[in-house]
This record gives structure tokens, C-alpha cells and sequence, in this order.
């Protein structure tokens, strides 16, 4: 166990780790969180019917790897959960309200008896998964945009996460969330409603375009090491390709859904678009997981700690990879109105 430990650095491939259940879990709960935020544009009941059942097999799935994300910081890195939650307690509390009462709708619905109460569970779901989206950009912000650090305590006030940047990235995932969960509904739907589904993708796609490119040029001027990181020579060459990709994905994003063709192409190439956004994140903040006062090295719990658990973690991961994949496996294909898994 000790030769394991001093042959890697397992801060690092704690934070390596935590990364990659995040973007894991912005993929799987972004593309049924967009679901939700496009429900109100889609009224008839057939409609909605098919747009829940896409996902119905695998959504409670998905935010396996929130839990997974939470949890690990917590257990790795203690000191950034201990100032990270008291500076950000409104909107991951409303994130994790949202995300329940989401969940109970998705559920209720399929039980609801009679206008009123379909109606209400229908809202329930527009508006958890509205929220759960909005919280998750504005939590984002608050924390690229800095967090005051007294001691080893948060030293802030209540309202300091709130500010334009954090409710831009907010508005930007979800424009995000919508155009993942139109990507997705157009590789599941087929017919007039994928006809539809189709023209709300562009009209997303536009839309998280535009908020990257507000995103990205905002965040090199919060913070002066952002800047260098970005502007700067010659680090400026290295981090270079990540924008052009950004914008020859989009290019391929957008003929991908203004053509016929395979309809696989455009969630595939929505997830690698987040991948780069995720990957242009962590070129601006490594390796502080609180910028600019709090290394991963500041925050990581003893090197024992981390060991027990990581060895738990390379273990139960692939199996959680294993699952997921399985079961998006067997529901794979196209859904035809009437078909369903409830």
C-alpha cells in the first residue's frame, strides 16, 4: 500500500478522479435535466409522454456520480468542502431541493389522476429541473470567480456568490442543458417531434455558443493568474487549440443538426463540446480547487486517508461504468409513440 502511494501522486489523482465524475455527471443528468427545460415547448401529452420515457430508464442513475463528486470531496479534499458549502449553501441547497422534487414529479406524473394534478407534476418537473441547472452554473461562477478565505474558514457573506458573472454561467448551463437534452431526443424520437426537436437544438445550440464565448472571455479578467494562463507568452500556445477546437466542434455541431443523417453525431459531439469547456476550466484553475487562496495540496486530507480510499475508488468506478454503460446499452435506439417503460 505505501509503494503505492509514493509511486503516484494521489492528490492529484484525486482531483484527476473528481473531475471526471463531474463531467460525467454534467453529461448523463445535463442531457434529462435539458429534458425538463424543454418540456414547456412541447404541450401535448404524447409528446411529453415520449420525451420522459427516452430517459425514464436511467435518470435515477445519472446522479450516481453527484454523489460520487460530493462525496469524494468531502473525503479527499475536507478543507475545500469546509469552505466550498458555508460560501455556497443557497444554491446547492436549491440545486439538491430542485433535484428532489424533480425526482418525486418524475415519478408522481405517470400516477397523476386527473388535468390538475398532471399539470402540477408537469411543472414540478419544468421547474426542478430549471432550477437544478440554473444552481449548478451559478455555483460554477461563484466559485471561478473567487472565495473569500479567512484562516482555514470561509470569511464571506451570504450573498457573495451572488453576482452577474455567476448568474451568467448560470443562464449558460442551462442553454447548455436544453441543447444536450435536444441532441439527445433527437438520437431517441423519430418523426414530427424529432422534426421539432431539431429546430430547438439550433435554436440552443446558438444560444450555448454565444454564452461560451461571453464565459470564456469574462473569466481571464476575475482573476490576474486566469489571465496569464490564457494571454500570456508562450503558456498562451499551449492552451491556444482548446478555443479553435471549441469552434470546430461548433461548426460540426451545427451542420450535424441542419443535415439528415446519422443522429447519433450531435449528442457525441455536444459531449466532447462540454469536454473542451471542462478541459479550458481547468487549464484557468489548476491546481487550486478554491482560486486563487487554496491548492489541491492545501486542501487534500492525509496521504493514509487518501490511499484507503482511492483503492475503493479504482475498484468501484469501473463497476459504476460498467452498470451505466450496460443499461444505456439495453434501451438503446429509437422510441415510437406508445412505447414507453413505465
Amino acid at each position: 500500500m505505501d509503494a503505492l502511494a509514493t509511486s503516484i501522486d494521489l492528490t492529484i489523482a484525486w482531483a484527476l478522479l473528481l473531475a471526471f465524475a463531474v463531467y460525467v455527471y454534467v453529461v448523463l443528468d445535463g442531457f434529462d435535466l435539458g429534458i425538463g427545460i424543454l418540456y414547456p415547448f412541447f404541450r401535448k401529452k404524447e409528446d411529453r409522454d415520449l420525451m420522459m420515457n427516452s430517459v425514464a430508464p436511467v435518470w435515477d442513475g445519472n446522479e450516481t456520480w453527484l454523489v460520487l463528486g460530493g462525496g469524494g470531496l468531502f473525503a479527499a479534499f475536507p478543507l475545500a468542502y469546509a469552505i466550498i458549502l458555508p460560501a455556497l449553501y443557497p444554491p446547492i441547497v436549491a440545486m439538491l431541493l430542485a433535484l428532489i422534487f424533480r425526482g418525486v414529479a418524475f415519478e408522481f406524473r405517470w400516477k397523476a389522476v386527473g388535468t390538475f394534478q398532471a399539470r402540477f407534476w408537469d411543472a414540478a418537473f419544468i421547474g426542478g429541473s430549471t432550477v437544478a441547472a440554473l444552481a449548478q452554473g451559478i455555483t460554477l461562477g461563484a466559485l471561478l470567480q473567487g472565495i473569500e478565505v479567512d484562516g482555514r474558514a470561509y470569511g464571506g457573506g451570504w450573498w457573495d456568490w451572488l453576482t452577474p458573472f455567476s448568474v451568467l454561467t448560470g443562464v449558460a448551463v442551462v442553454a447548455g442543458y436544453a441543447f444536450m437534452g435536444a441532441t439527445w431526443l433527437n438520437m431517441k424520437l423519430e418523426g414530427d417531434i424529432q422534426i421539432r426537436v431539431r429546430r430547438f437544438a439550433r435554436i440552443f445550440g446558438i444560444a450555448t455558443m454565444g454564452a461560451i464565448v461571453l464565459v470564456s472571455l469574462w473569466t481571464p479578467f476575475l482573476e490576474q493568474e486566469y489571465f496569464s494562463r490564457w494571454f500570456s507568452f508562450p503558456a498562451a500556445l499551449v492552451v491556444a487549440p482548446v478555443p479553435l477546437l471549441v469552434a470546430l466542434i461548433g461548426f460540426l455541431l451545427w451542420r450535424s443538426i441542419t443535415e439528415e443523417g446519422r443522429d447519433w453525431m450531435p449528442f457525441v459531439l455536444t459531449c466532447a463540446l462540454f469536454g473542451l469547456c471542462f478541459l479550458g476550466l481547468g487549464v484557468s484553475m489548476w491546481p487550486w480547487v478554491i482560486p486563487p487562496t487554496v491548492s489541491i495540496y492545501d486542501a487534500a486530507s492525509p496521504a493514509k486517508s487518501q490511499l484507503f480510499m482511492f483503492v475503493g475508488a479504482i475498484v468501484l468506478v469501473p463497476i459504476i461504468l460498467a452498470y451505466t454503460g450496460y443499461a444505456y446499452w439495453v434501451f438503446r435506439g429509437k422510441l415510437k409513440p406508445g412505447e414507453g417503460y413505465h
